[in-house]
C-alpha cells in the first residue's frame, strides 16, 4: 500500500495537470502580435480580470544612479511596496489554488515559513535587438530530428514565443538573454545542517557562465559553436574542496556535457564523462545534483516535456533579498529557509510544463513540473518527484530585473529537500561582499572557448 503522503502527490499532480490542461497551451502563432497585444516575449499583455495582474506597460528601468557595486533593490522602482498579506501554514488552503504542490508543502511542512505576497509589478522585458529576432524565430525556429535539440534559431532572442509543446518551452527558458556572460567574482554554495546539526557546508568559488550566442545583434544559431553555455568554477573553500575546479561546456545538440575537473591532490585534469543529469555535486552530502542549479540545468534529453497551460501563480518575483551582498548571510539564510524579509511574491501568470522521464532512461526524479514566467520565460518554480511519485524537492528561482540587460534573469535559487529537511541555496550574492555581475560584452580569455578546455584548465588550476 502507497504511503498517504505519496497518493496525495500523485492525486495533486493529476489534478494540477487536468485543471491547466482545460486551457490549453499554445497562441496562434503571429508574429505581428509581439509587441502588439503580446509581450515581445509572447506574454499576454492584457492584465487579468480582478485586475491584481496589471497590464504590461513596457520595458522598466532602475531609478537613476545605480551603478555595479551598489545594490539593486536600493534602484528598484517599487522598493517601496509593502506586502499586500501573508500566506503561512493556517491560512494556505485559502490560497491553495495559486499555489504549487511544493509551496503548499513547505507552508505546511517547515515550522514559522511565511510567504509575503506584493503587487504584482510586470518588471521584465527585452532589448529591442532581442524582440526583434523574437519575431524573426517564430515559424522559422527549429527542434532537431532527435525531438529535443535546437538546431535553428536567430539569436540573442526568443525561439518559439508561440510554444507548441513543453521542449520549446524549454529552450525559451534555456535561451533567454543574460547578456552573454554571468561573472560571480565570490559565490557560495551553501547547504544547510543536517537535522540535529548546525553545520552548514558553505563552498566559496568564483564562477563564470559564458553564453557564445548572446553578442547583440541578430546571428544564425547554426553558424555559431553549438554550445548553450561554458562554466567555469574555482573553489577556494572549504579545505575539502579548495583547489578543485571545473570547466564545462553544456551542447544545443549533444546529451550530457563536456566536462573537466582539477583535482589538485593529483595535480591533473580527469574528463568526467558521468558529471551531468542527476549526478550528485562533489562535497555537496548527495544534496544537489548537476541538473538543479538555476532551477533546471544541462540538457533535456532524458525527459519528455508537456506543455500544460498556464495559471495564475503566487511566485517569487522582484525578489532582490536573495542578491544583497552587504547583509551577513546568517541574517538571511536560517538554518531552514530563507527568511521571509528576502523573499518577495507575486501573483504572475506562468506557463506549467511537465517532465516526465523517457522509457529506457533513468533519473532520481522521473517526474517534474516547470513554473515559466510569460513574460520572461525564467523558469520561478519547480516540483520534483521520486520514483513512488512522492513530492521529494522545491525548487524557488529569484526573479529580479537585471539593469545591465534589460531583461529580468533569475541566478539565485534555493532547493528545500522535504524528505530530508534539509536545503540549498545558490547562485547568489547574499553576505558575499561582492554581488552578481552580468556583462553584455565579452572581453577577456573567459570569453573565449579556448579558456573552457582541459589544457587550459590544467595550466590555471596549479597550486
Amino acid at each position: 500500500m502507497k504511503h498517504p503522503a505519496t497518493l496525495l502527490a500523485a492525486r495533486t499532480l493529476l489534478c494540477t495537470a487536468m485543471a491547466l490542461a482545460v486551457g490549453g497551451p499554445a497562441l496562434a502563432a503571429d508574429a505581428s502580435r509581439l509587441g502588439a497585444d503580446l509581450t515581445p516575449a509572447g506574454g499576454e499583455k492584457a492584465g487579468n480580470k480582478d485586475g491584481t495582474i496589471p497590464a504590461w506597460t513596457g520595458n522598466e528601468s532602475q531609478e537613476s544612479g545605480w551603478s555595479y557595486g551598489k545594490l539593486r533593490q536600493d534602484h528598484f522602482k517599487y522598493k517601496s511596496d509593502k506586502p499586500l498579506f501573508s500566506i503561512d501554514a493556517a491560512n494556505a488552503d485559502k490560497y491553495a489554488d495559486k499555489l504549487t504542490p511544493g509551496e503548499l508543502a513547505m507552508l505546511k511542512q517547515l515550522k514559522g515559513y511565511r510567504m509575503d505576497v506584493y503587487p504584482s509589478r510586470r518588471t521584465c522585458g527585452v532589448p529591442d535587438f532581442v524582440a526583434a529576432n523574437t519575431k524573426k524565430n517564430v515559424g522559422f525556429a527549429k527542434i532537431g530530428a532527435d525531438g529535443w535539440s535546437l538546431k535553428e534559431a536567430w539569436v540573442p532572442g526568443y525561439p518559439f514565443p508561440f510554444p507548441d509543446n513543453g521542449t520549446q518551452a524549454m529552450w525559451n527558458a534555456k535561451m533567454r538573454y543574460r547578456g552573454v556572460g554571468v561573472d560571480y567574482k565570490n559565490v557560495v554554495t551553501s547547504v544547510s545542517p543536517r537535522r540535529g546539526s548546525t553545520e552548514w557546508i558553505r563552498a566559496g568559488q568564483e564562477f563564470t557562465a559564458f553564453m557564445p550566442w548572446a553578442e547583440k545583434g541578430s546571428t544564425l544559431l547554426s553558424k555559431l559553436p553549438q554550445v548553450e553555455y561554458y562554466a567555469y568554477f574555482a573553489y577556494n573553500s572549504p579545505a575539502a574542496l579548495a583547489g578543485q575546479a571545473l570547466a564545462i561546456t553544456y551542447f544545443l545538440d549533444q546529451p550530457g556535457s563536456e566536462t573537466f575537473y582539477y583535482f589538485p591532490g593529483q595535480r591533473r585534469v580527469r574528463r568526467m564523462p558521468t558529471y551531468a543529469y542527476d549526478a550528485p555535486q562533489i562535497g555537496m552530502e548527495n544534496q544537489y545534483t548537476l541538473d538543479e542549479p538555476f532551477v533546471f540545468n544541462g540538457t533535456i534529453d532524458r525527459f519528455d516535456w508537456k506543455l500544460l497551460g498556464k495559471k495564475e501563480m503566487y511566485v517569487p518575483y522582484n525578489s532582490f533579498g536573495a542578491y544583497d551582498f552587504k547583509t551577513k548571510f546568517e541574517d538571511i539564510a536560517h538554518d531552514d529557509y530563507i527568511v521571509p524579509s528576502h523573499r518577495r511574491y507575486e501573483l504572475h501568470r506562468v506557463w506549467v510544463v511537465e517532465a516526465t522521464v523517457k522509457q529506457g532512461m533513468r533519473h532520481t526524479a522521473p517526474k517534474r513540473l516547470f513554473y515559466l514566467d510569460e513574460d520572461s520565460w525564467n523558469l520561478l518554480l519547480a516540483d520534483d518527484y521520486d520514483a513512488q511519485g512522492k513530492l521529494f524537492k522545491v525548487r524557488q528561482g529569484f526573479n529580479i530585473p537585471v539593469y545591465e540587460t534589460g531583461t529580468c534573469d533569475v541566478s539565485a535559487f534555493d532547493e528545500h529537500n522535504l524528505t530530508e529537511g534539509r536545503y540549498v541555496f545558490d547562485m547568489h550574492a547574499a553576505g558575499t561582499g561582492s554581488d552578481v555581475h552580468w556583462l553584455t560584452e565579452g572581453k577577456g580569455a573567459r570569453f573565449k572557448a579556448a579558456f573552457y578546455t582541459s589544457d587550459n584548465l590544467r595550466a590555471i588550476s596549479d597550486r
